[in-house]
């Protein structure tokens, strides 16, 4: 995309808030550095679909007044990033804002992709730790699916649990929900 190699000096919210909607690549600020990744791929999107619908369903069954969105912008104090899944208070959402407060954040989800496995499972919980957003997943697709469970302790992810394919696990935040990770990307 020319707009992106076209830009001099550092990069700020605003500048990628202003790069044109492209659904092929995802654009997320580090400090003052543009990162640029691929759009995922059907597996990637299908569990975020499944989960996504799951994740609707459990905060709904419980009247939790929040909303799950995929692939959000979300400020946070080191720049912006796009996670795979967020939870966010529905308030926080009722105007149709472009970016979700970090403040209004209780979950973010990634969904481990072969390109950006780096970022998946280290930069960016690194980063919402630091913004300290009190709950992390992270989904695994090899060799199975599994999704690790994360909780905010004393500015560090601590791993509580993992839900392993083949399995229904009963986890109980943000909300309650029973998952097995199994049926996330199958086909």
């Amino acid at each position: 995309m020319s707009v992106a190699m076209d830009h001099t000096g550092p990069w700020t919210v605003a500048d990628v808030l202003a790069l044109p909607e492209d659904r092929t690549t995802r654009y997320e600020l580090l400090g003052e550095s543009l990162v640029m990744s691929p759009a995922p791929g059907v597996r990637h999107q299908r569990a975020s679909f499944r989960l996504h619908v799951a994740l609707d369903a459990a905060a709904r069954a419980v009247g939790a007044p929040v909303e799950i969105l995929e692939g959000v912008n979300v400020v946070l104090p080191s720049g912006l990033v796009v996670p795979d899944l967020v939870v966010a208070d529905a308030g926080a959402t009722a105007d149709d804002p472009v970016t979700v407060d970090i403040d209004a954040v209780q979950l973010v989800v990634e969904l481990v992709s072969p390109g950006n496995s780096t970022m998946d499972r280290k930069v960016k919980p690194m980063l919402y730790a630091e913004a300290a957003i009190p709950h992390f997943w992270r989904l695994e697709f090899d060799p199975a699916a599994m999704l690790v469970i994360y909780e905010l302790q004393g500015g560090r992810y601590v791993e509580r649990t993992t839900a392993l394919a083949g399995a229904t696990t009963h986890l109980d935040a943000p909300f309650p929900i029973a998952i097995d990770p199994a049926g996330l990307s199958r086909q």
